[in-house]
């Protein structure tokens, strides 16, 4: 009888705590709908308002609001499927997610935000990203973190095991009002702590930390992992003619095509890919993300003359 009285008290206090759990995770899946439909409403603000500040403003409380959503126990599960103004990209590994996005300036240029959450099991862990790409000289040779970041928004987590594993990002960069630029990045961790930069590409004569491509804004440009190859293929990028070969903002796909093949943990150039032997995997991941529409300023209306 007592055996069954123990058996009874200990499987209703199992219950109890299995249903306050199961309670709480309601209470947290609630909060974190309310924040993503917040964040819907100010991302929406950050796009399309056509004011400068306003967009800026709202970009803070967007951070904000982010930042107290992460805070919700469990948010890591959390897929902010229906916040399509930024792009949040998982790792494959389930290690860690980005999450990045741009605000656009009157002049045509951008500025980049984003934040890397660890998938902690616990406490949260994450790192704001600080745009510093005006600051940095050298991109292809600087390693930077968090705090130095060179601002993109990421589309593809690319994981690589080796002495010292890593991820390869690809990213698009909108730039000024007359050209747009691509990243392929390294990440690795150190102490749970983002590093940005890794001389693991290799290629016409020279190593870099990441590689960055400049095109005409106009211009649209492939950048695609290609798994089953284990290949990062990318238009060759040309200008239009002799005298604009040191214009960068003139460059456009030439119809061939380049990449990089990862060989013994780091990235070897491949020049001239036949696209042919490429196939074509369906991937929204693969999809060059488009800048968004430049906020214009309606002119000013002419008064008609009295006939």
């Amino acid at each position: 009888m007592l055996k069954r009285s123990f058996l009874f008290i200990f499987l209703l206090s199992f219950f109890s705590q299995a249903f306050a759990q199961h309670s709480d995770d309601g209470g947290n899946l609630k909060r974190l709908n309310f924040y993503q439909d917040s964040l819907k409403h100010l991302g929406n603000a950050i796009i399309h308002d056509p004011i400068d500040g306003v967009r800026k403003t709202t970009n803070y409380q967007f951070i904000q609001t982010l930042v107290t959503a992460l805070k919700t126990p469990n948010s890591f599960a959390f897929p902010f499927d229906s916040l399509k103004t930024i792009t949040l990209t998982q790792s494959p590994d389930n290690k860690f997610r980005i999450f990045s996005w741009h605000v656009a300036n009157d002049d045509g240029s951008y500025r980049f935000y984003g934040a890397i959450q660890l998938n902690s099991g616990g406490a949260l862990k994450l790192y704001g990203l600080s745009d510093y790409s005006p600051l940095i000289k050298n991109p292809e040779d600087t390693v930077a973190d968090n705090r130095s970041w060179f601002g993109s928004q990421y589309y593809t987590i690319i994981p690589v095991q080796g002495t010292t594993p890593y991820y390869v990002l690809l990213g698009w960069k909108g730039h000024t009002d007359k050209s747009t630029k691509k990243v392929i990045e390294a990440l690795y961790f150190q102490n749970d702590k983002p590093v940005f930069g890794l001389p693991v590409f290799n290629g016409n004569n020279k190593t870099r930390k990441r590689v960055v491509f400049e095109y005409a804004r106009q211009a649209s440009m492939l950048l695609r992992y290609i798994p089953s190859q284990h290949l990062i293929v990318f238009d060759n990028l040309a200008a239009p003619d002799k005298k604009s070969k040191d214009k960068p903002e003139t460059y456009g796909p030439d119809l061939t095509y380049n990449g990089y093949r990862l060989k013994d943990g780091k990235w070897e150039y491949v020049d001239n890919i036949d696209m042919r032997n490429v196939p074509n995997e369906q991937d929204e991941n693969y999809i060059d993300p488009k800048p968004p529409t430049r906020p214009i300023k309606a002119a000013p209306v002419k008064k008609k003359a009295v006939q």
